[in-house]
């Protein structure tokens, strides 16, 4: 039996992807699946009743309940070998919505119906009321009366009715109430509105919560939704009411190839006596081979092959698998992508295995799944400093995978080089900077890799003086966090100390690029341009940190203001035009809130030389250079414009 087959009673899931088309099946009527099934339920408790056989149409199915005849007294302490439709010893044929007969999955069904001391000969169709009124099969209930939440009733209804309250008023629900809710639910599911069919689902398996079906259906609309962890839960609950449930069986395996988890999902794929969907087999044995060579490239630590295969499996169809994702992580970590990782893991795709005890005794890599989900967070919050949250999540992590030995080695690890790193932090301010150079090379034993440890140490070795060591440390911090902030900082002002002024002034703007606002860097970065310009023997003019816009008023001075490291932002005006004062005044502004940064006037009539050389026709015109190559043209640029432009071009 093909997962996809969707009676009026269930939902389908014949797919081509998890979720996405899976609303599409309950339109699908191609196949002999589309049939409802025969369930044998207990309709009611009382002591009273004695039990006839009947046939239900579908697992719940909005179908009402066929017309019975009542059996002999004796006939109820044993099976009858058929179904009762209007005629006595024939079996049945019930039609579907779809005109189609529908006689296969056949099973004997006991109905309870009260006992009598004259035989009855036809139980009617439909409903009876509190009031012995019958409630045909084909009328509508007016439902507006009824509350949202249903409370069990005080009495005997009949068929483990449920009370429906309304003020002083009471109506009982019965099962071909259960059975309309379920309709509503399956109208609402194909117009992709699933909150709605959820909640029509609640209401359905709170007036029969015995029925596989409508926990089913609800699990259904729940993967629409990306609700995974409830929807297994559905899945689950639906096979313990119904252990033969195919449809419950082939949906909840769908969603563990989903999750990873692949000999989980093959168990629910095949069952016995039915063949899977061909589609699901193939995505299961592809998600399953990357799956293996992921582990193979993990145990050897080739982290290129592991993103590699993790990413391919995800794609595969495990895009719902949160191990994957940080599996993904841990493999981007181990490269030294470092903010890519804690990205990915702050995104990783929500599911409660802890749930659900089948899952959350799924391994990955060896590790329960849970486990290596805390353990591969503990490992990026121990890189990027953060100690105490490394701590928690791996010492977590060891409660839930007691028996681990990444776990336990990872859990002394982190301990140890937490200790190791807060006494060189007391060391240091203590200024005892060689007593903490020890202990952070104590904690580097721990994790040789850790940033945060080696920029510690690059400052103890700068304020030793020793700026060669200092380099060295923040050279590797940068190795392992590309993007530390503070490191480059710290090697941009170790350079600085070293009068390599190129690799300074590099370094600054870089920072000044990540930090715009920053006053001090752009100070710094002022400075190093400064001092890159005279070690190279440039001509200096007017160069204050946050001065004056220099004038300019020869050619000479023109080309190696603008031939100098840093950029160069050249005004050309006339004194006697209105537009040019304006733009004047502006760039007095965008020199204080850029003060590493060149700001040049041209008049054109008292410099006329420097305006025929950069052909200037019109005022006011803005130039941006860079090491003396022309970077852009403006003439009467707009503020906006012209600031927008200087960062663009500058930064």
């Amino acid at each position: 039996m093909s997962p996809s087959g969707t009676p009026e009673s269930d939902l389908g899931f014949h797919k081509p992807s998890f979720s996405d088309h899976l609303r599409h099946s309950l339109l699908d009527n191609g196949d002999d699946t589309n049939k409802p099934d025969f369930r044998e339920l207990d309709l009611g408790q009382s002591p009273n009743l004695k039990k006839i056989p009947v046939r239900v149409m579908g697992r719940g199915s909005g179908s009402p309940i066929s017309p019975l005849r009542a059996q002999p007294a004796a006939s109820s302490g044993s099976s009858s070998s058929g179904s009762v439709s209007g005629q006595t010893g024939n079996r049945a044929q019930v039609h579907s919505g779809s005109g189609r007969v529908q006689n296969n999955h056949s099973r004997e069904m006991s109905v309870d119906s009260p006992a009598t001391s004259s035989p009855v000969n036809v139980l009617p169709a439909g409903n009876i009321c509190g009031s012995g009124r019958v409630l045909r099969t084909g009328m509508m209930v007016n439902r507006s009366s009824k509350p949202d939440v249903l409370s069990l009733g005080s009495g005997n209804y009949g068929h483990g009715s449920i009370m429906s309250v309304n003020n002083s008023k009471s109506k009982k629900l019965t099962l071909s109430d259960g059975q309309d809710l379920n309709k509503l639910g399956n109208e609402e599911y194909k117009k992709g509105h699933f909150l709605e069919a959820i909640s029509y689902y609640d209401k359905a398996i709170a007036i029969s919560p015995v029925t596989a079906a409508y926990h089913c259906n609800r699990a259904a609309a729940l993967i629409c939704m990306k609700r995974l962890s409830e929807a297994v839960k559905g899945c689950e609950e639906a096979i313990r009411l119904d252990s033969c449930y195919v449809r419950a069986h082939h949906r909840l395996g769908s969603i563990l190839i989903s999750l990873g988890q692949v000999e989980s999902a093959r168990k629910h794929l095949y069952f016995p006596g039915y063949q899977p969907d061909p589609k699901e087999v193939q995505k299961l044995q592809v998600v399953e081979k990357r799956l293996s060579k992921c582990t193979d490239s993990r145990r050897v630590r080739d982290w290129s092959g592991v993103l590699r295969e993790s990413e391919a499996a995800i794609l595969s169809g495990a895009d719902a698998c949160p191990q994957l994702f940080a599996c993904k992580a841990e493999a981007l970590l181990k490269l030294h992508k470092l903010d890519d990782a804690d990205l990915i893991l702050l995104n990783v795709p929500k599911f409660e295995a802890s749930s659900s005890p089948s899952c959350s005794q799924v391994k990955f890599f060896g590790m329960l799944s849970e486990a290596y989900l805390l353990f591969v967070r503990a490992q990026i919050d121990m890189t990027l400093g953060r100690f105490e949250n490394a701590v928690a999540s791996v010492e977590k992590s060891g409660q839930i995978d007691p028996r681990n030995v990444e776990v336990a080695v990872l859990l002394q690890n982190v301990r140890s080089l937490t200790r190791a790193r807060t006494r060189g932090n007391d060391l240091f301010k203590s200024e005892r900077f060689t007593e903490a150079c020890s202990a952070y090379g104590e904690g580097l034993r721990f994790d040789p890799s850790n940033p945060i440890i080696y920029c510690n140490r690059a400052a103890c070795w700068f304020k030793l003086g020793q700026f060669e060591r200092s380099l060295d440390d923040c050279n590797q911090a940068l190795l392992f966090h590309p993007n530390y902030t503070k490191a480059l900082l710290r090697r941009a002002t170790t350079y600085s100390k070293l009068e390599r002024w190129a690799e300074s002034v590099k370094d600054y703007e870089v920072l000044r690029r990540e930090l715009p606002d920053n006053n001090d860097i752009a100070e710094s970065l002022f400075h190093a341009q400064v001092a890159l310009k005279k070690s190279l023997g440039e001509a200096v003019y007017n160069m204050k940190f946050g001065g004056e816009v220099e004038t300019i008023t020869g050619l000479e001075q023109f080309k190696a203001a603008v031939a100098s490291t840093g950029a160069s932002v050249v005004l050309f005006k006339r004194m006697s035009d209105l537009q040019c004062k304006q733009i004047s005044s502006f760039l007095d502004t965008l020199c204080t809130r850029h003060p590493s940064i060149n700001f040049l006037v041209v008049d054109t009539e008292e410099s006329p030389a420097v305006a025929n050389v950069e052909n200037v026709k019109t005022v006011p015109t803005i130039k941006i250079y860079k090491k003396g190559n022309q970077m852009k043209e403006m003439l009467c640029p707009c503020r906006e414009v012209l600031e927008s432009s200087v960062r663009h071009y500058i930064y």
